[in-house]
């Protein structure tokens, strides 16, 4: 719970806080579906975690060391990111913000790999739930009970540099923590690798990730301006907005170079802890459509959730304060709900039914949001929260809370976070130990495409197609991988069989 904690808290930190900032600097919602960006790092961990597995630091042990040193140095990179304006300097703000993401992804990576070595099959639902806990307990702090802190009129008068020097000081006690509170690992194998070959084949992987992203801003917008002129041409959008269209087209053409670029390198510098990592997961069955159903899952509601922030500053028009008591407390409290209801659904329902059920259900809650921005606000009576101090946290005044935000929410926060807790056990069983950080970073990455990859689309498709649409079409996206799921319901039906468990004769 505690690591889980110290995952969610830099997380949100780049990604819905760091949007709300935006929002109130009053930047526009294409050019904030692009920062989503600074959360690459989580799609590509899987390059470096390798190190992670192959080197261990002295001192601590192989994981607890890692953990430490990402979380100073996540204290460090906050610190420097509340000293830069996010308007007055805009591209040192993403580059911050980027550095953050690294960090925060290797931690992760760290985090993941100590929760599958130390936990058995059988307690992997249920300590997958109590991850999200702490994970949510995180983001009600940096991304709910912030935006009350620097709310004007309701909260205690903080700025967002403030905030975020704040959130420095609880990663140096995080750090702390696992210094002196963490076990160590009973059995830690770790890969046996040539570790010179794997630092070259590191640097390789980074240097061809860097020509690729050098030419791919050299010369992908000429290249996309001219697959899409003759379209544009004819489109009766503004210019700024097609702007935003050969921007994306740009992105995803530099994509599709720089990844066979950087796969390409790791083989020819033999990087053998990746390679021997992704060999032994594709070892396995269904390796493949394992990947591709990780990547759609929470798709849907990633598409739902990667705007969700500006979508009720700016289009509804909610106030801060009533975004952060609902939003980010009320309905994070809710996910934390869902993922302990679901890690105790799981003990009964087993992995395949709780992964189809929940993802029913959280694609059935983003209708919620359709609904919302069709009707607007005041459609269902609220409720008004009274004036409080708590010390860490107060409202000056009362706080009406609409109705129909709070039913919204509610739904929204119950499914994720109950199809969070079975996602995460599901992506557990597929780890070897001996690769544990690589693989269980190849996994994850994946499962973060949706989150980061999708906010530079969605961002222009909200200004392009408007808000009611938009969340229809994050409905829709959630289909494939329920179809997926029940086409490969034999393969992961089989992930709940526990080898090391006792036999029992009845």
């Amino acid at each position: 719970m505690v690591l889980g904690f110290a995952s969610g808290l830099p997380l949100a930190l780049t990604g819905q806080a760091m949007q709300a900032w935006l929002s109130v600097e009053g930047v526009d919602v294409a050019t904030i579906g692009f920062l989503s960006l600074v959360g690459l790092p989580y799609t590509f961990k899987f390059l470096w975690a390798p190190l992670m597995d192959r080197f261990e630091l002295p001192w601590l042990g192989r994981r607890r060391g890692w953990l430490v040193l990402t979380q100073l140095a996540l204290a460090g990179a906050l610190m420097w990111m509340a000293a830069v304006s996010p308007t007055g300097a805009t591209r040192s703000f993403a580059l911050l913000a980027v550095l953050v993401a690294f960090i925060s992804a290797s931690q992760d990576v760290v985090i993941d790999a100590y929760r599958t070595d130390l936990l058995p099959v059988s307690e992997r639902g249920l300590g997958s739930s109590l991850t999200v806990l702490g994970y949510r307990l995180a983001m009600i702090l940096s991304g709910g009970v912030a935006l009350i802190w620097v709310d004007p009129m309701q909260g205690g008068g903080w700025t967002w540099p403030q905030v975020y020097r704040f959130m420095a000081g609880l990663m140096v006690a995080a750090a702390v923590l696992s210094a002196v509170a963490l076990p160590r690992l009973a059995h830690a194998v770790a890969p046996a690798s040539v570790a010179r070959r794997d630092l070259l084949g590191f640097l390789a992987v980074l240097v061809a990730v860097a020509v690729g992203v050098f030419l791919s801003d050299r010369f992908g917008p000429p290249i996309a301006r001219a697959l899409l002129g003759a379209w544009l041409a004819t489109s009766d959008m503004p210019p700024a907005l097609q702007g935003k269209w050969i921007d994306l087209a740009a992105l995803m053409l530099g994509i599709a170079f720089t990844l066979p670029l950087a796969a390409w390198a790791a083989r020819a510098a033999r990087f053998e802890t990746l390679l021997g990592g992704l060999r032994s997961y594709f070892s396995q069955r269904g390796a493949a459509a394992f990947l591709a159903f990780i990547v759609l899952y929470k798709l849907g509601d990633a598409f739902a959730g990667s705007l969700m922030t500006p979508f009720l500053l700016q289009a509804m028009q909610y106030s801060t304060a009533e975004v952060g008591v609902v939003n980010k407390v009320i309905g994070l409290w809710l996910t934390i709900g869902g993922a302990l209801l679901g890690g105790a659904l799981m003990l009964r329902l087993g992995l395949w039914r709780a992964l189809m059920i929940f993802g029913v259900l959280q694609m059935v809650s983003n209708l919620g949001f359709w609904w919302l921005a069709v009707n607007g606000r005041g459609v269902l009576r609220g409720l008004t929260i009274p004036a409080f101090d708590w010390g860490f946290v107060k409202l000056m005044h009362e706080t009406p809370v609409d109705g129909g935000l709070l039913l919204v929410i509610a739904g929204e926060n119950l499914s994720s976070g109950m199809g969070t807790a079975a996602f995460v056990a599901f992506l557990m069983s597929l780890c070897n130990q001996r690769f544990t950080a690589t693989q269980f970073a190849l996994l994850s990455a994946f499962a973060s495409v949706g989150r980061v990859w999708v906010g530079p689309l969605a961002g222009v498709l909200a200004e392009s197609i408007g808000w009611p649409v938009f969340f229809i079409v994050s409905t829709l996206a959630a289909l494939p991988a329920l179809v997926m799921l029940w086409w490969m319901r034999a393969a992961v039906r089989a992930l709940e069989y526990d080898p090391d468990a006792p036999i029992v004769d009845d």
